[in-house]
């Protein structure tokens, strides 16, 4: 695996591919920012590894700019049969809208603690968008790059109304 750094207006964020596929995107320091990091920084980047980090810098750079990010580059994040559920579900919210933990719950045939869970572990921040899962009352809850982000990047999609806790 490597990775790279990629700015953005909310900090940097770290870029994971393998097999010319993205496998991460963390805020840099987040909650469960992977441990290898810096071995992956320090890998050579593979010739199946560069159009990736391109097509997701140029995605990242359209979706801070409110335009349309278009389709992302490919993705392979890790996990178990039930986060990718999760994750697969999350990828169903569109921009400006958001699902309760328990909406998602319901559609996952789980438990809403179980969903947090899962939503939690999401390896593709902003792509896998997990900081459009809110609490049951619409409140900001739970979001591994910190809430002040999660209430940032909601605005930026045009998402009103929000309460945090």
């Amino acid at each position: 695996m490597t990775a790279r750094i990629l700015p953005t207006p909310l900090g940097d964020m770290l870029a994971a591919a393998e097999e010319g596929a993205l496998c991460g995107l963390w805020f840099v320091g987040q909650r469960y920012f992977p441990l290898e990091a810096e071995a992956w920084l320090a890998a050579p980047c593979g010739a199946s590894e560069a159009p990736v980090f391109e097509t997701s810098r140029a995605w990242l750079d359209a979706y801070f700019s409110g335009r349309d990010p278009g389709a992302p580059p490919p993705l392979a994040p890790r996990g178990t049969a039930f986060q990718q559920k999760v994750w697969a579900a999350l990828r169903k919210i569109q921009r400006g809208h958001t699902a309760t933990y328990g909406e998602l719950a319901v559609g996952c045939a789980s438990a809403p603690r179980a969903v947090g869970s899962a939503i939690g572990r999401n390896p593709i921040s902003l792509i896998i968008p997990c900081h459009r899962a809110v609490g049951a009352n619409g409140a900001l809850t739970g979001y591994a790059g910190g809430l002040k982000r999660k209430q940032a990047l909601l605005e930026l999609e045009g998402y009103k109304n929000q309460t945090s806790s």
